[in-house]
């Protein structure tokens, strides 16, 4: 029995240490002690900097954080549920490797689990789960530090294996597979991706259907749909809290409906069109999933390749070797999405060797991945799914709905795999077939090759309208035409450079292919062979976009400053210290007691510690004009932010920038607290200027505006003093009915207590008073009190909160206490317990079941 057990586990012993093997050599940088260096990794700190400061000082969560956009909630930057204990069991899966030779292995054994699901031999699973792993977006996301979609994609495979299973009528394996990587996959807090999967399931679903309808199968169907939907309930109770907040926040995002009535064909109940569809894939580009560089790859200098610069003319290399390496029309892109020229051979092989319902789902599946990707290419059918799909209107960059053809691409390969490994002679049988895949992916790769013009244009749409304007301008034509002749022979390189490549490797796998089935070769060097072509094809490929060079060493790592201060940032402290002498002593001793905590500290380290206390006192915002305002992480990790860097901007902050703040309207710019801004002379070197207008945290005013909808209300924010007038939706007319317009001047009031979820104010007024708060309006969560009792307070000025403060001395607070988070996390609770008791006891059963069986 022992030596069956051994048998079996053979295979998956030697996949596992493949994997492992294979995930520590491309990492090897990780042995070394290095860490991966990624850009959105360093913005992602430089945004939640206030947030995890919280953390750390009181062991709670924010939920809130005023470094950005004026303030927003943290749902989507940095909490930690009930349910982030998973990420224990999560860690299971990783084996304790490193970032990010963990994500290679989680993406390589969920794809091997899905295979062995559906019946693929385990040693002919190894290279279908390195040539998944291996798809070159899945490494452009690590490289750019996008965690959250890579644990999203990895867990897609294992929840369709679960699935599977169930409607395999294997209702406890497949149950307990689908909840648990159904839970892990919601856990890792990307929406779009799990959407995206969502879309291939109910594919997959409605061919299930059809087939149970055929086979008069349709109570077995049923029963399959409830423990799929029992695992869904689980998985999304678990998550509740993250669901939760997400969908009651999403809603007054910009992935929410707009209450302005402008531009309403460019409107959804989400995003704008323009902006849900901006990265889109072009039509030619999609042949990058068989030709990496079919449009110049990523965006980067073409300095970088200097084979294809020897093509150019000397006198032109210099300037050539600046423009731009891609030339597709995405705005930029790191990389294109390769699964692998051999991969695609065996897949188009496959439609016409491998039989039944699945093949069918995976087709349709890429087909429609394929052309939602193409977004404003493809308009009349993108429209459609905004207009008509649930939800698909909240969701940008289209492109990278190609995850799904990353996914069904390489199943169905593998399924064709499958079909020739165990009947070789199919070969034989199918062999005009097997000519036709091979002349529509190395045939077409060829003709690429030796006629590239005849098929492509190797200019974005961009560059040509810019030619144009040249042309126009009264430049030399002949010296024009010459430059962009030389910028072609460097791109046709390039792209005949990648034509050529994908025609051997298609050439050299179908020739193994053809090996096999006449049996020259056995199916240990067949496996063998595969699984070097795979690693060669796809790896050199991600070598392009993440290698050796995107590392850190560790001691560079624990010591870096994402942000280190500047000379604006050290003027505004030094303002702001001359304004508060107390901050003096303060900084000092938070200065030695870091010392003390940290035994290795850097002078740039201690640079950022000043700001910390600074925030903590002070309160004011900055609007940084030297960089794009709201692609700007920077300046929220020293300070409150007029802009910020995220996706999930309140939509009313969004068209409060588009109508006011990018017009640099000042009375705007006031009432939101921008003290300082940072600016570049006429010398082009940065200065803090001190805004003496800004109005502070909170004021009184004599008088108040009421208006009839969300246009009138921004556009009447034109022309105010936000100092004495207040505007006000006539929605909220009951919060102020019998309130009097007199201002009294002895009235005060101020903040004398900072936290980014709690914020008290002290007042002192003769009468009732008309305060306005400069802090951005969220219903779902904020809640005033005066002397502890709940008070009503209402939106003005379109973005921010007022509300009418009583005569007398007062303590008013604002305290963000969303029901969702607090709620949600003890049903969280309950449901993580029992997912773990459902695990548990399944497992239990069946491995009763099993000792019972043999004996």
């Amino acid at each position: 029995m022992n030596n069956l057990l051994l048998k079996k586990s053979t295979p998956h012993i030697v996949a596992l240490l493949i994997f492992v093997i294979i995930s520590l050599v491309y990492f090897s940088p990780v042995l070394e002690g290095k860490r991966l260096h990624s850009t959105d990794t360093v913005n992602a700190i430089g945004m939640s900097k206030e947030t995890r400061d919280f953390r750390k000082q009181t062991s709670k969560e924010s939920l809130w954080t005023n470094s950005m956009f004026g303030g927003m909630p943290t749902f989507q930057i940095s909490v930690k549920h009930k349910s982030s204990v998973l990420r224990y069991v999560r860690k299971i899966f990783e084996l304790g490797l490193p970032i990010p030779a963990n994500y290679f292995l989680l993406y390589a054994i969920g794809f091997y689990i899905l295979l062995l699901v559906l019946g693929i031999n385990p040693w002919l699973s190894i290279p279908g789960a390195i040539a998944f792993a291996f798809s070159s977006y899945f490494f452009i996301i690590i490289g750019v530090g996008h965690f959250g979609k890579v644990y999203t994609i990895a867990f897609m495979a294992p929840i369709l294996a679960g699935i599977i299973l169930v409607f395999r009528k294997k209702y406890l394996w497949g149950g307990i597979l689908t909840t648990l990587f159904l839970t892990l996959e919601i856990l890792s807090n990307h929406p779009q991706m799990t959407y995206y999967f969502a879309l291939f399931v109910s594919i997959l679903i409605i061919a299930e259907f059809i087939h149970k309808i055929k086979e008069k199968q349709v109570f077995s169907f049923f029963k399959s749909i409830g423990v799929i939907a029992i695992a869904g309930i689980i998985a999304v109770s678990v998550n509740i809290t993250s669901l939760w907040s997400t969908y009651e926040y999403g809603k007054e995002t910009i992935r929410g409906k707009s209450e302005l009535t402008d531009n309403k064909s460019n409107k959804t109940t989400g995003l704008d069109k323009d902006y849900i569809t901006q990265w889109s894939y072009g039509i030619g580009e999609t042949f990058s999933l068989m030709i990496p560089n079919v449009k110049g790859g990523e965006t980067e200098h073409l300095g970088k390749s200097e084979k294809a610069l020897k093509k150019v003319d000397p006198q032109y290399r210099q300037s050539i070797a600046n423009m731009n390496h891609y030339w597709g029309d995405q705005p930029f892109t790191s990389g294109p999405t390769y699964v692998g020229a051999f991969i695609i051979f065996l897949f188009i092989l496959g439609l016409f060797i491998v039989k039944g319902r699945f093949k069918w789902a995976l087709l349709i599946a890429t087909i429609l991945s394929i052309l939602l990707a193409w977004g404003k290419n493809f308009m009349g059918f993108t429209d459609l799914f905004i207009d008509y799909f649930p939800l698909y209107d909240k969701f940008r960059a289209v492109a990278s709905i190609l995850v799904i053809a990353e996914l069904t691409i390489p199943l169905l390969a593998m399924l064709t795999l499958k079909n020739i490994y165990e009947k070789p002679d199919i070969i034989k049988e199918k062999r005009k077939y097997f000519f036709i895949a091979l002349s529509l992916t190395a045939g077409l790769s060829l003709l690429f090759y030796l006629l590239p013009s005849t098929f492509f244009n190797f200019f974005s749409s961009q560059e040509l309208s810019q030619f144009d304007v040249y042309r126009k301008s009264g430049v030399d034509i002949a010296k024009l035409n010459m430059f962009i002749s030389n910028i072609e022979a460097a791109r046709i390189f390039i792209f005949k450079s990648d034509a050529i490549r994908s025609f051997w490797f298609i050439i050299i796998g179908a020739t193994l292919l053809y090996l096999f089935s006449i049996k020259k070769i056995n199916k240990t060097i067949f496996i063998i062979s595969l699984i070097i072509i795979t690693i060669i094809d796809l790896a050199l490929i991600d070598k392009r976009y993440l290698n050796k060079e995107d590392f850190r060493p560790k001691r560079e790592m624990q010591c870096f400053v994402p942000f280190p201060p500047k000379k604006t940032d050290f003027q505004i402290l030094e303002s702001e210290m001359n304004e508060h002498p107390e901050l003096d002593e303060i900084i000092g001793e938070a200065v030695n007691k870091y010392k003390k905590e940290n035994k290795r500290v850097t002078k740039t380290q201690l640079t950022v510690i000043p700001f910390r206390e600074l925030n903590k006192i002070t309160d004011y915002r900055v609007l940084n004009l030297t960089v794009s305002i709201f692609q700007d992480a920077g300046t929220s990790y020293l300070h409150k932010s007029i802009g910020g860097y995220h996706g999930a901007k309140l939509k009313r902050y969004q068209e409060l920038y588009e109508y006011h703040i990018s017009k640099n309207n000042f009375n705007v710019l006031n009432m939101l607290n921008t003290k300082y801004i940072i600016f570049n002379d006429k010398d082009k070197m940065p200065q803090a200027q001190r805004n003496f207008e800004a109005l502070g945290s909170v004021w009184f005013v004599d008088n108040y505006k009421f208006v009839d909808n969300a246009d009138k209300e921004i556009k009447a924010l034109d022309n105010f003093n936000p100092g004495s007038t207040v505007i006000i939706d006539k929605r909220f007319k009951n919060y102020i009915k019998n309130y009097r317009t007199e201002k009294d001047s002895l009235s005060s009031i101020k903040l004398i207590d900072y936290k980014p979820n709690h914020l008290t104010y002290k007042s002192e007024t003769n009468k009732r008073e008309l305060a306005v708060f400069s802090e951005i309006y969220y219903k779902n969560g904020w809640n005033a009190y005066v002397d502890g009792n709940l008070t009503d307070y209402f939106r003005a000025n379109y973005v921010l909160r007022a509300m009418i403060i009583p005569k007398g001395k007062h303590t008013i607070e604002f305290k963000f206490e969303p029901k969702s988070y607090f709620i949600g996390e003890k049903i969280s609770t309950i449901s993580l317990i029992l997912l773990f008791i459902l695990l548990i006891g399944g497992l239990g059963f069946e491995i009763k079941t099993e000792i019972k069986h043999r004996k």
